[in-house]
């Protein structure tokens, strides 16, 4: 493989990583010297943000909002919310609040803080995201929490009374139709819910003066929130900005010479180059970005192709995937330290760029793409594209965080300059219909009035707005939520699968389809690996196949395994992950409560499959597709080219009505749906696919 290094212990001409900030990570220890016998007390001394305690307290007492831009190895996230607990912020029951952009970054920051606490995590400090709650509504003081979980707090508590101080850190989001955990850094774009959230935060300041708001951010964006905290502010002394510096170590950068038609497989080339042609105590582990789950599992499946050739002399490889459709425990094993003797190996997307830190890593390989939300298809999908150049920079500062690292570019140096320097915020771009609803579900009705970060595209609010009438959440002629809109709202689940809970009492299947809701909450259900072993493990699915398609599978799935005790040993025999199922039960009961709540019966069906889809199509009618001659499909919105994905049980069926509804949809190299089941096409004119006659104003179907 043919490399042009630039000058060792430098980074590239033009580039920032001296600047490049991000949010600290569940074990940031960035001290050059070793801190393996070093207290804890002394460790949080030596980070660069102490010498800066007695002022962030000042500030914060003097100002409403803090604007905190701290750069890379500062500490912030993990200190500054203890400096204000021991400063007194969380008395008379008052808490601590810290939102992170991702899952990962929420707990893995919280077990972090209460080791240095000396807390039990879920005690004096804790975590929310969604579908788990590790905090005591009594004794937790420092709470993490994904800012979408805050932003749904308010809907309960408009005011957030528990909370004296809000912490929020602006940074992307992965790029996942999964993502629920949605910190700006050097012009990256900032996630749908920080904007939202901040824009709640500027109207509860105002009937909460004393309510103190930090925002982590970056230098670019510094002032965009000063400005936007100091327009028409509440109070004189309204917002402030505070640098702080942080810690970086030299990283080399390595660029193709020529373009490669295949970074999967360049990717894997060079983890295993290093490996063996490196340091061969095997010092220094590795974080490969690629951009989303299947790029990732193949690569795992091709670097253990490659460790049976692995010679006795070499250190042992360790290969661990990071990515949103892993479960909580999953993504924490990134953080275990290496073995003695060992290198791991961390295969992530984007949620290691800035969300979260990983010890040891002194090697990073970068795709050079990123997966995004599509802004000109009318659904949900998602594209992949080139990454912005200030995420190239922020990718090879993962390789300086705690020595000397080397940044391996898979595209070469021309392409560097071809980069656009920050992608626009995720607002601009993404379906609104869920966080619409949610807006009005908080009583903001004038989407106009409400004071955005940046502004959305007035046709994208406007789409949302007809999605959500047509949906039966929203009155036609006032746009206010009705009944159902109000309830749906605050359901911390899809609009369309929370529009399918509703529907259940019509159809009367809400047994079933509380269970189907909780299964297309997980991901990777089945466990189908290659070879021989992929074979055997395709025949103990088919045991659960039904030929309506993938929810009612997904059913059967379920159903069996309550059956049989929730075994681990049971999942195993029968291709299921444990984990995943597990999971399922557990957010299947957390749903039930809101049905509970609501008054909506969780009757059976019995087996009444018809009953079923019916009510499927209640909440994803907007996910319609026909098939056509060649195999593939067309979406009823967008008239989209859709490809059933390898692992549907549809993906070789045709649907004898010619008709599916499908749950979600990605864009690799073609646009693939998942999760499909069919129906049939009179069904989707009963919700959504109605329209009016222009002389009469009548619905017609």
């Amino acid at each position: 493989m043919s490399m042009q290094f630039w000058k060792p212990g430098t980074v590239a001409p033009g580039s920032s990583l001296d600047r490049a900030t991000e949010s600290e990570g569940a074990l940031l220890q960035s001290a050059p010297v070793s801190t393996a016998f070093v207290g804890l007390q002394e460790q949080r001394e030596r980070l660069p943000i102490f010498r800066y305690k007695r002022q962030l307290l000042y500030t914060v007492e003097k100002y409403g909002v803090t604007i905190v831009v701290a750069e890379t190895g500062s500490g912030k996230t993990t200190q500054l919310p203890q400096y204000l607990f021991e400063a007194g912020w969380a008395a008379k029951g008052h808490v601590i609040a810290c939102t992170q952009p991702r899952r990962v970054a929420a707990t893995s920051v919280a077990t972090r803080v209460a080791q240095e606490v000396g807390s039990i995590l879920g005690d004096e400090v804790g975590y929310t995201i969604r579908f788990e709650d590790v905090s005591d509504k009594q004794r937790t003081r420092i709470k993490y929490m994904t800012d979408g979980m805050l932003f749904r707090e308010t809907m309960v508590d408009p005011l957030l009374s528990r909370y004296s101080v809000i912490m929020v850190c602006t940074v992307p989001p992965e790029s996942s139709l999964r993502a629920d955990d949605n910190k700006v850094d050097e012009a990256h774009e900032r996630s749908l819910y920080t904007d939202l959230l901040l824009g709640v935060l500027k109207k509860i300041r105002r009937k909460r003066p004393s309510l103190r708001l930090i925002i982590s951010s970056a230098t670019l964006d510094a002032s965009t929130f000063l400005h936007y905290f100091s327009s028409s502010p509440p109070q004189p002394f309204e917002a402030t900005v505070l640098n702080i510096p942080g810690r970086m170590y030299p990283v080399e950068i390595a660029y193709l010479s020529e373009p490669t038609e295949d970074y999967v497989r360049k990717a894997v080339q060079t983890v295993w180059d290093l490996h063996l042609k490196g340091n061969r105590d095997g010092s220094g582990d590795v974080l490969v970005f690629l951009t989303g789950r299947e790029e990732i599992e193949r690569a795992l499946y091709e670097i253990s192709e490659l460790l049976p050739t692995l010679p006795n002399s070499a250190p042992r490889l360790n290969v661990v995937p990071l990515h949103a459709g892993l479960s909580t425990s999953d993504q924490l094993q990134v953080f275990q330290t290496s073995e003695r003797g060992s290198r791991k190996v961390v295969i992530s997307t984007n949620i290691a760029e800035a969300s979260v830190t990983i010890d040891g890593i002194k090697f990073v390989i970068d795709c050079g793409f990123i997966r995004v939300h599509n802004p000109v298809t009318s659904l949900s999908s998602l594209v992949t594209q080139p990454i912005s150049f200030s995420s190239a920079v922020q990718r090879a500062g993962r390789a300086g965080r705690t020595a000397p690292g080397v940044c391996y570019r898979l595209y070469t140096v021309d392409s560097l300059s071809q980069l656009s320097k920050s992608t626009a915020p995720e607002v601009t771009r993404v379906d609104l219909t869920t966080p619409i609803l949610q807006l009005k579900g908080l009583g903001i009705d004038d989407l106009m009035k409400f004071e955005w970060v940046s502004p959305p595209p007035a046709e994208n609010v406007l789409r949302a707005l007809e999605t959500l009438v047509a949906a039966g959440m929203l009155n036609r002629d006032d746009a206010r939520l009705t009944e159902v809109g109000a309830k749906v709202a605050e359901v911390p689940v899809d609009i369309g699968v929370a529009r399918m809970l509703w529907g259940s009492k019509e159809f009367k299947c809400g047994e079933e389809i509380l269970t189907i809701a909780a299964m297309v909450a997980v991901q990777d259900v089945f466990v189908i690996p290659d070879g021989a072993a992929g074979a055997m493990a395709e025949l103990e699915r088919r045991k659960f196949t039904a030929e309506e398609g993938d929810h009612l599978t997904l059913l059967n799935a379920y159903n069996a395994f309550i059956r049989y005790g929730k075994s681990s040993k049971w999942c195993q025999t029968h291709a299921l992950s444990f984990r995943a199922m597990s999971r399922a039960v557990s957010i299947r009961a957390q749903l039930k409560k809101y049905m509970t709540r609501f008054g909506l019966p969780t009757e059976s069906c019995e087996g009444d499959a018809t009953r079923l889809r019916r009510c499927l199509v209640s909440g994803m009618w907007r996910n319609g597709a026909k098939w056509v001659a060649d195999g593939t499909y067309r979406s009823v919105r967008g008239n989209v080219t859709l490809h059933v994905h390898p692992n549907s049980v549809m993906f070789t069926r045709k649907p004898r009505s010619g008709w599916v509804v499908f749950h979600e949809m990605e864009e690799t190299k073609k646009t693939q749906i998942r999760v499909l089941t069919e129906i049939e096409p009179d069904w989707l004119l009963e919700y959504g696919h109605k329209y009016l006659d222009r002389h009469t104003g009548e619905v017609k179907t």
